[in-house]
């Protein structure tokens, strides 16, 4: 190794062992990690966003278009689909964390991300054939999609819920793994990096929502998912360019937590079976087996990862943070809703920009992401260094105090979401529009963006904010299966929201009138939304009590979430 160099030995933290260099040897830190590498990395994730919000943000046209189905139906689906992509890093993060790597993680998911893209395009050129029920339309003659076309779209979605499942919990924890903690320059550009992930990314997602929804609507839906296909290829491409720079972290860890636990299981079970002597004797026998790891050379933290004690403290970790994950729940119900009826709402509005323009309903999700890009900076440059001078930590406000934060603003959002369907409703009567759903109504699209942008500055708080909370409270091992537990949130979230619509549309049909009628002007989703409000501020009062008795796993994780 050249003199001068500064190979990176061992985490601070306890994460890893060593930080190695592709050709496993010690890492030089002047030749691997930091933005360099970052960069790279951030790439692959910009991409992977894009495709996924080309084929999320206006599934719901898709489904109650070209697939023929209900309103009501169409939004279960999509919340239920988003549930198993949001759950599946649980899964991706323990398999990363135990057998795969970071690395090959993403590689692999990138792949399946590639192939379940392309089968989604050519599931949209499957013809529904003339053996199928047609019906006239004033835009011509619509056939029922066959039973081939759907079945095949259906497999190609959750390829790529499958593909995120393992994408998501690594790409994020890689990129964060190439600012070494115990470097003090390094450790606070870890903390802007959260800051700035988020910002590209989502730079990357508003236009992806102007691009790929425009393309969808007017050209067509096999071009909309084509080109994420491609562009999800190029990134693969890309990120295969910076391995060479790259720093992998390579534990001494015997499993992940899931292994760990079935281990301590059968271990319980044998000595529950065994006699009172022949415990003894086992504990013995255990101790004589295990006495030669624990050598002086080995950290404190290593040799409770291979005893059961090491699994018991390990789960305490992340049950500790059940409490917080509860408690934002309704938080990722209300985010849902943005990508299925306010894009519903919005396609009964004036979208016409001049005489020739008329702006794609899933578009307007796209002022969530200008929205991010916009007020990251500002949060970052500004309400940091302020709020800063008022508390005395170098974060301004701490991890859970940004979520809370943002959790205000996502109640705010749903009140002003409610308000405006009210208005949207009193129009259509008003101008006797309701049983016309097809006619646009003389209410302007614009009426619909303040409840877009307080979703994304709500997001700027309380996604970055947990984001780095799972990252930096769950065991230094762990840390894929925290952002997974992160990302559990919207899964179970858009689970709650698919178990809601359908249980109110079956409770409010049978009373007459759904409220999620697939003729929105006679639907109440102002109702619903009024419903999210209530179980919004509910949800506040109990993280409020949560966040106050909470304990950070070290004094420094207080500040962890410097942001300059």
């Amino acid at each position: 190794m050249p003199s001068g160099t500064d190979p990176l030995l061992a985490r601070a933290d306890g994460m890893a062992d060593a930080a190695v260099d592709h050709r496993g040897l010690p890492a030089e830190r002047g030749a691997t990690g930091g933005w360099r590498s970052a960069l790279f990395i951030i790439a692959v994730e910009i991409a992977e966003r894009f495709a996924f919000y080309g084929v999320s943000s206006n599934l719901i046209s898709y489904l109650t278009g070209p697939l023929g189905e209900g309103t009501a139906a169409a939004a279960a689906a999509i919340n239920a689909w988003n549930g198993v992509a949001q759950l599946l890093p649980l899964l991706g993060g323990a398999l990363a964390d135990k057998w795969l790597g970071r690395y090959r993680t993403i590689v692999m998911a990138s792949l399946l991300y590639v192939l379940g893209l392309g089968m989604l395009a050519f599931s949209t050129f499957l013809s529904s054939g003339g053996h199928h029920q047609c019906t006239t339309t004033a835009g011509g003659q619509a056939c029922a999609p066959s039973t081939l076309q759907v079945a095949f779209f259906y497999a190609s979605l959750y390829i790529v819920a499958v593909a995120q499942g393992g994408h998501k919990p690594c790409v994020q924890a890689f990129g964060a793994d190439q600012f070494d903690q115990s470097d003090p320059k390094e450790s606070v550009s870890r903390s802007s990096f959260f800051n700035w992930w988020y910002f590209g990314m989502c730079a990357g997602t508003a236009v992806t929502l102007v691009l790929l929804s425009y393309v969808q609507d007017n050209i067509g839906w096999g071009l909309g998912f084509g080109i994420p296909c491609a562009v999800m290829a190029a990134a693969l491409a890309v990120f295969l360019l910076g391995t060479r720079t790259y720093r992998y972290y390579v534990t001494n860890a015997k499993g992940g937590l899931f292994a760990r636990a079935a281990e301590a299981f059968a271990e319980w079970r044998s000595r529950r079976k065994a006699g009172p002597l022949e415990q003894a004797s086992q504990e013995r026998d255990r101790a004589a087996a295990e006495a030669p790891r624990f050598s002086a050379g080995v950290d404190e933290e290593d040799q409770a990862v291979v005893s059961n004690a090491g699994f018991v403290k390990e789960a305490k970790a992340i049950l500790r943070l059940f409490p917080i994950w509860a408690t934002c729940l309704i938080y990722a119900v209300a985010f849902a809703q943005s990508s299925t009826f306010f894009t519903k709402q919005a396609a009964t509005l004036d979208r016409r920009i001049g005489d020739h323009f008329k702006v794609p309903p899933a578009a307007l999700q796209s002022f969530i992401s200008i929205t991010i890009v916009v007020f990251i900076p500002i949060y970052d440059r500004v309400i940091v260094p302020v709020s800063r001078r008022y508390s005395g930590k170098p974060s301004g406000i701490t991890m859970l105090q940004r979520i809370g934060a943002g959790m205000f603003l996502s109640l705010l959002s749903m009140v002003i979401a409610a308000l405006v369907e009210t208005r949207r409703l009193r129009v259509a009567r008003d101008t006797g529009l309701v049983d016309k759903p097809n006619v646009p109504l003389p209410m302007s699209l614009w009426w619909m963006v303040p409840q877009y942008v307080l979703f994304g500055a709500a997001d700027v708080f309380t996604m970055v904010g947990l984001q780095e909370f799972f990252y930096d409270q769950v065991p230094d091992k762990l840390r894929s299966l925290g952002l997974a537990l992160y990302l559990s949130i919207f899964g179970v979230g858009s689970f709650i929201s698919s178990a809601l619509v359908s249980v109110i549309d079956r409770a409010t049909t049978a009373r007459g009138q759904s409220w999620f009628s697939n003729n929105l002007n006679r639907g109440h989703v102002d109702y619903f939304y009024w419903l999210l409000a209530a179980l919004s501020a509910l949800e506040l009062l109990a993280y409020v009590f949560f966040a106050v008795i909470y304990k950070y796993k070290n004094k420094g994780a207080v500040h962890a979430s410097v942001a300059g």
